[in-house]
């Protein structure tokens, strides 16, 4: 099965290290197997041709090829080949030059069938090679009469054949480790003895079958195929292993590795660093509004966007390092070996130039963008968890200032720390309903009834108190908790006006809406479904959805927009004036209010004329396009009044209440003749 993150088929640069190792040992493996030959003879190798155990043996060696015996760590076509029982009882019976030669044959197909490079296919050819001649040498010296065909293995030449298979063995792992560390860019040492006791014992049963298959091949052809049965029960066992352990370590959509391969890696490699002195480095990577794409196009689209993120990033790395993805949109890279901060930004800005190229799925172009945050052992923390934490901090800083990469900054340190406590602070305290809801009236400016109340909410925290939305709402817009948060503010909200409406008080409640809440393809019915628990008439509820919210995507917010009027609610655009949304595109949306926002509406008592010109103007097309004008963040008498004059219907500010407490709603309104008001709109 081939690996899709295998970066092994990606072929040495001319002149590296690696590339000139390669060369050497198919050049070697070429003079050995030339040299052997040569001394057997062309006319005995060519008649070995038209024999049929020939071909049988050739069959095995190449299913042997196609079917390793893994162990736990690896991928799952890597592992032993159970093609080593045949070739070395090739070199028993018939020589060397015939064992290597079936070999690089066997090699170069299975390899081929895997989709291997050809330099890769060509190396495991010439490692065969090099690995079979020391183990005919062994032979040679040791008990030359096995190298004949009418010669079995007996007594003491069976040990003369372990030996020969240990030499096998032994050459075989340091020539194809040494290509592994120069590949990963690891120490020799660190690859060597990896996983050396599964392997010793796995080889030592291959091996120990091989005078078996020389038995075999002396009494008839046909006993021969007999061995693919055991071998074949091996594979399938250790494969069934390797599949659970890999399930266990790996993504199940992306195929990488998972957070506890990761961290289990991350240890190994600091563990490493510590004895040689160097460096580790690790970056986290959140993909830019992913949640977006996920809620806008589906779930189906969210993960092919993973899959094809997982791919580029994979071929983006260099060989060694290794890519996970840690939940959600959130994946991680770790680099075994870094030399410093620039080197660990250069990889994290070539990350993002992969990442930056269009994909286009259902028709729809997608770019993708990522916030990485970088952090080195040991110049940033000593242990992984710590580490992963500041490359976390360092991720957040990136997001928030929108710089892409971030190194972890100590300085930087303590306001994203204190964010992820209250991160899981505020997790919890929806879990536990710890949100109040305040309310603060909205009047109408020709008599100062109050018309309206807009719902706001706090959050009791267990030792900071009562908090605003400015500490805790981007927490919320930047996470998965927008969900549960409009879903506790409708219900708490909607239970209170049900009260008020039971009471006599029948005033229209607005709740705020941002942009994950408006694009969230559930919001219509988690809308109606809190209507009919509570038993309030849509038209009770004013759905306020902010500027920036229809700046994000315009298209995808309008087609929300028009789903949410069809509840029959009402719809105010909330905050205009602070983005770049225009008066002309109000035209095509069903909406009841603009909400002037206090930054605007400032200039109605100060400022230069062209700034109040600009916000009459603004007011009579609003009003022109048959909707209400109100403004917001009203402090005094004297804007009050230049609202009204300029063509405002209503007005909220401090000048007429503060945001008041729930159970302080009724008292105010009784006290501005208030909840019962029959026309709202004149």
């Amino acid at each position: 099965m081939k690996d899709p993150h295998s970066t092994r088929d990606i072929g040495p640069r001319v002149g590296t290290p690696l590339w000139l190792y390669m060369v050497s040992a198919v050049v070697a493996g070429t003079g050995v197997l030339v040299v052997s030959g040569l001394d057997v003879g062309l006319d005995q190798i060519t008649g070995l041709v038209g024999q049929p155990l020939v071909w049988v043996l050739l069959c095995m060696i190449i299913l042997g090829e196609l079917r390793p015996v893994a162990v736990r760590g690896q991928s799952m076509d890597g592992g032993s080949p159970t093609s080593l029982p045949f070739t070395l009882a090739i070199v028993i019976y018939y020589g060397l030059p015939a064992a290597a030669l079936l070999q690089a044959v066997a090699a170069v197909v299975a390899g081929f069938a895997r989709g291997h490079a050809a330099h890769r296919n060509a190396f495991n050819a010439a490692q065969y090679t090099l690995s079979l001649g020391v183990a005919d040498a062994v032979l040679r010296l040791l008990q030359p009469t096995l190298a004949r065909l009418d010669v079995l293995p007996t007594g003491g030449e069976l040990a003369v054949v372990a030996l020969a298979g240990v030499a096998y063995l032994v050459v075989n792992r340091i020539l194809v480790m040494c290509a592994v560390a120069m590949h990963e860019r690891v120490p020799l040492q660190q690859v060597l003895f990896k996983d050396l006791s599964q392997q010793l014992h796995i080889n030592a049963v291959l091996v120990s079958l091989a005078p078996l298959v020389v038995v075999a091949m002396t009494y008839s052809v046909l006993y021969v195929p007999l061995f693919a049965f055991p071998l074949s029960a091996l594979h399938a066992s250790a494969l069934m292993l390797v599949r659970r352990d890999h399930q266990a370590n790996h993504d199940e959509l992306t195929g990488l590795a998972n957070r506890t391969l990761m961290t289990k890696r991350a240890q190994e490699e600091i563990s490493h660093a510590r004895q040689r002195g160097g460096r580790v480095g690790l970056l986290l990577l959140d993909l830019d509004r992913f949640k977006e794409v996920n809620d806008t196009l589906g779930h189906a689209t969210g993960d092919r966007l993973l899959e094809t993120a997982a791919g580029r990033l994979v071929h983006s790395v260099r060989p060694g390092d290794l890519v996970a993805r840690l939940g959600g949109d959130e994946f991680a890279v770790l680099l075994p070996q870094v030399r410093d901060t620039d080197a660990a930004a250069e990889v994290a800005a070539r990350l993002r130039g992969a990442l930056g190229e269009p994909v286009r799925l259902n028709g729809v172009d997608l770019d993708l963008e990522a916030s990485i945050g970088i952090a080195l052992y040991p110049d940033d923390a000593t242990e992984f968890e710590p580490l992963m934490q500041r490359a976390d901090v360092a991720m957040y800083v990136a997001k928030a200032g929108r710089t892409g990469v971030e190194s972890y900054d100590p300085g930087k340190d303590r306001n994203s720390t204190a964010r992820l406590s209250l991160f899981s602070e505020l997790r919890r305290g929806l879990a536990e309903g710890a949100l109040e809801m305040h309310y603060q009236p909205k009047v109408r400016l020709s008599d100062d009834r109050p018309i309206g109340l807009e719902a706001l909410a706090r959050w009791r925290h267990p030792t900071r108190g009562l908090l605003a939305p400015g500490d805790f709402m981007p927490i919320v817009e930047e996470s998965h908790l927008s969900r549960a948060f409009t879903s506790q503010v409708l219900d708490a909200t909607l239970s209170r006006t049900a009260q008020w409406r039971a009471d006599g008080f029948r005033l229209p409640v607005s709740v705020n809406l941002g942009v994950r809440e408006l694009l969230d393809p559930a919001l219509p019915a988690t809308v109606a479904e809190a209507l009919r628990e509570h038993d309030v008439p849509p038209g009770q509820l004013v759905l306020e959805i902010g500027e920036h919210a229809l700046i994000v995507d315009t298209e995808a917010a309008t087609a929300a927009i028009h789903r949410l009027r069809d509840l029959g609610v009402g719809l105010a655009l909330d905050d205009f004036g602070t983005g770049h949304f225009t008066l002309a595109q109000l035209a095509g949306l069903p909406l009841d209010e603009v909400k002037i926002h206090e930054s605007f509406t400032a200039h109605l008592t100060g400022g230069s004329d062209q700034g109040h010109t600009v916000v009459r103007a603004a007011i009579t097309l609003v009003r022109a396009l048959g909707m209400r004008a109100t403004a917001e963040g009203v402090q005094t008498a004297a804007l009050a009044e230049a609202a009204r004059e300029t063509g405002c219907h209503a007005a909220q500010g401090h000048h007429f209440s503060r945001p008041l407490p729930a159970d302080e709603v009724q008292e105010w309104l009784a006290a501005h003749d208030g909840g019962t008001v029959a026309d709202t709109t004149a």
